[in-house]
């Protein structure tokens, strides 16, 4: 390893997605498949807008605290608010945020060059104190953060100059600096989130960031406004929009009603339902764009029945995947052969290396009722039914697990599914009593940076956070390790590969689909990202008016 590395240059070329691809999706008129091409944004807007509204289909957020958000609705509102120290763009790659500059100068020291310009919403200058502030508080227990784990090697964070904050590791840690385009390196005013403690982030205790949106009101059960920040740092993403208002739509019908008559402007994780009924809206259009989501069944805990692989590979076997992905996904999705979708690494230096392993995998299985019944002789009978479980008023979940429903009913497993409101679906993988009594849940899980090895890290190590069922394979674990601290592309990527054959036919998971992302936009605007990188991205400050 060189004696500096500058590592957002690597990482922008790691980080990059295909920008655009060949698919196939229903016409929305039970046609044969019409080809899509999958794009990563729009047609900038460029005038400006005093109102937007925008949908949020899996509900309230039950948090805006950067250290905290880890689902589909508190993402796509924080994204706007908290600004990160090293930014995801729409391709996926990398590029600088509020660091200007992120450098390993040797294994175990990295180095953040902090912008000196930039300022929180109430006009305080951002700190190195703000930064270690941010990242540190995510390892105190009253914070119960979700990403403490990412500081897992680091020894020591230290301010180091005026604008430079200094993290010293015990080994290389080729996730951490990826880890700064997520939530985890969103950067808070310390005196602000310590004088509102353990509301920080909520409706009453607000927030205190950098973003191109400031935190205006929060009406519980009704929406959340954001206004534009006027004094922004980034000239070049000054926001046009004026007002961004979040409202909590989770109903399919209620929602698509909403779009066509311009109520609300856009929504991300369109329904498919709603991509049909908007195929011919004269007012906007629908946009595919790359993923990296996958969706996943995965036991709720190690004491169900499901937790035993044998009784998930049967359900598995008994599933028509081209039937589920085209009558449920409507065509915008593709087999999933093991946790991480292939475009996760696709931009990697050993992006060779992943594909020949994930190729390597058996094929996701074709229905096979036979195979399936041997299983379960071995299995032997399921003495109650398995309670599956799904976010209220979600169509798509729905439309899935009755698939599944009928494929379990000729192994003559009964499935019975209990219909949970969004926030307490959204706790569910944070918080283990809301797990009890449940056996399986339908999953729409997604990788949040370009890093398979600590995504799959937290579902297959002993200590992942949502390793529900305790799977435990220390030659994985080591695999995966070695695939974090690597400085080596090409080992990190060898390392991964024999992790992946080794955890995929065992850990107790059956794997759906690799989903595309589909957005719907008025078009009286323009700009939005159409990719899933919109989740760790200020994406409303790209919007602008069209002058339609």
């Amino acid at each position: 390893m060189a004696a500096r590395r500058q590592v957002l240059t690597v990482l922008i070329s790691v980080g990059v997605l295909a920008t655009t691809s060949c698919t196939s999706t229903s016409n929305g008129s039970g046609g044969a498949p019409r080809p899509a091409r999958l794009t990563t944004t729009t047609t900038p807007g460029t005038g400006a807008v005093d109102r937007v509204t925008w949908a949020l289909p899996y509900g309230e957020p039950t948090t805006l605290d950067p250290a905290k958000v880890g689902d589909y609705s508190p993402q796509t509102v924080e994204a706007n608010l908290c600004d990160t120290l090293t930014r995801m763009n729409a391709d996926f790659s990398l590029s600088p945020g509020l660091a200007r500059k992120v450098t390993w100068t040797d294994n175990r020291t990295l180095v953040l060059d902090l912008r000196a310009d930039v300022t929180f919403w109430d006009g305080s200058r951002m700190t190195p104190e703000d930064v270690i502030h941010s990242l540190e508080r995510q390892t105190d227990p009253k914070t119960q953060a979700l990403y403490g784990n990412y500081l897992a090697a680091v020894t020591s964070i230290k301010a180091t100059g005026p604008h430079q904050v200094t993290l010293r590791t015990r080994t290389y840690d080729q996730t951490l600096p990826k880890a700064l385009s997520t939530s985890f390196g969103a950067v808070s005013r310390k005196a602000y989130a310590q004088k509102a403690g353990a509301a920080y982030g909520t409706a009453k205790g607000g927030l205190m960031c950098t973003g191109p949106f400031k935190l205006a009101s929060w009406k519980s059960g009704h929406s959340i406004t954001l206004e534009r920040n006027d004094a922004y740092w980034d000239a070049r993403l000054k926001p046009k929009v004026g007002k961004l208002v979040f409202t909590f739509i989770t109903n399919s019908n209620t929602l698509t009603s909403a779009l066509l008559s311009g109520e609300v402007d856009g929504t991300y994780e369109l329904p498919p339902s709603s991509a049909t009924a908007l195929a011919r809206a004269s007012n906007g259009d629908t946009y595919l764009g790359p993923s990296t989501q996958n969706v996943l069944l995965v036991p709720g805990s190690a004491k169900s029945p499901a937790a035993d692989r044998r009784l998930l590979d049967a359900l598995s076997l008994s599933l028509d995947r081209t039937a589920l992905i085209k009558n449920v996904f409507g065509g915008d999705a593709t087999p999933l052969k093991s946790l991480v979708p292939p475009l996760t690494w696709r931009g990697d230096k050993a992006a060779d290396r992943y594909d020949a392993a994930y190729a390597a995998l058996p094929a996701a299985p074709e229905p096979d009722l036979e195979r399936a019944r041997k299983l379960m002789d071995q299995v032997g009978p399921v003495s109650r039914p398995l309670v599956a479980a799904i976010p209220a008023g979600d169509q798509k979940g729905l439309q899935t697990l009755t698939f599944l429903q009928a494929a379990a009913k000729k192994l003559g497993v009964d499935i019975q599914l209990r219909l949970l409101q969004p926030t307490e679906m959204s706790s569910l993988f944070y918080d283990p009593s809301i797990r009890q009594g449940i056996d399986l849940i339908l999953t729409f899980g997604y990788v949040g940076m370009p890093d398979p090895a600590a995504y799959v890290a937290e579902m297959v190590t002993p200590r992942g956070l949502f390793n529900w069922t305790g799977y435990d394979n220390p030659a994985v674990t080591r695999l995966l390790q070695q695939a974090r601290t690597s400085s080596d592309p090409q080992v990190s990527a060898k390392a991964f590969g024999e992790a992946q054959a080794l955890f995929t036919p065992t850990v107790p998971v059956i794997y759906l689909a690799a989903t595309h992302e589909r957005m719907y936009m008025n078009k009286r605007i323009s700009g939005a990202p159409t990719s899933f990188a919109y989740m760790g991205m200020p994406w409303a400050a790209y919007l602008g008016g069209t002058a339609k």
